[in-house]
């Protein structure tokens, strides 16, 4: 099999386009077998994951260095972890950059989950039954956003009609309205948008 097979005509997404490029076109048919799986199927969060990390492999094969799988996990997670801290993503990068590794181009090629959904739906033109994980938290963030610009058009319009009626004195101002979610099993806080994004606080209940 390779890449072509079930691809719609037409300009090819950034996922097609860097599995060429790549020359792993293979990792496209573990894509679709692996999101469209009765059994441990992985989400596109996942996928995205797991494609980014095969980019990261075949820059350091290329520049012939052998790293064990849990070490490319590592290193990937270093380079793209938001809790990792600069000093140690710099590190991270400065030792690829010994391998001969562009961290610059390395990091433009790694794609997000919606590029992986746009490459297994519109390019291999793959469907599955059960909507992803991802899609739902997808769209119930979107609505989420919504109320929120919605409530914030609301709140600007009201303490602007009180501060011009002279009913409430107050300079220039800025809506400032952040949501944070604190878990009380190992008291992290987020805003909204970084815990769906992370999927969770993977904070240890053990």
């Amino acid at each position: 099999m390779n890449d072509t097979t079930n691809a719609s005509p037409g300009r090819r997404g950034k996922v097609a386009r860097i599995l060429s490029e790549y020359e792993i076109v293979d990792v496209g048919d573990e894509l679709v077998v692996r999101w469209t799986a009765e059994d441990n199927r992985m989400s596109l969060r996942d996928l995205a994951d797991y494609f980014n990390k095969q980019l990261l492999k075949t820059q350091l094969d290329q520049q012939r260095v052998d790293m064990l799988p849990g070490e490319i996990d590592n290193m990937y997670t270093l380079l793209t972890d938001e809790d990792v801290t600069s000093g140690t993503r710099i590190q991270a990068e400065n030792r690829l950059s010994e391998y001969d590794v562009n961290v610059e181009d390395l990091r433009s090629d790694f794609v997000s989950r919606q590029a992986i959904h746009t490459y297994l739906t519109k390019h291999r033109q793959e469907t599955y039954d059960e909507p992803d994980t991802d899609e739902i938290v997808e769209r119930r963030l979107e609505e989420l956003q919504r109320l929120k610009s919605r409530q914030r058009a609301v709140t600007e319009q009201t303490i602007s009609t009180l501060r011009n009626k002279n009913r409430l004195d107050l300079g220039e101002f800025q809506i400032l309205s952040p949501v944070q979610i604190q878990c009380t099993d190992c008291g992290r806080q987020f805003d909204l948008t970084t815990l769906l994004d992370r999927g969770g606080c993977d904070c240890d209940l053990s």
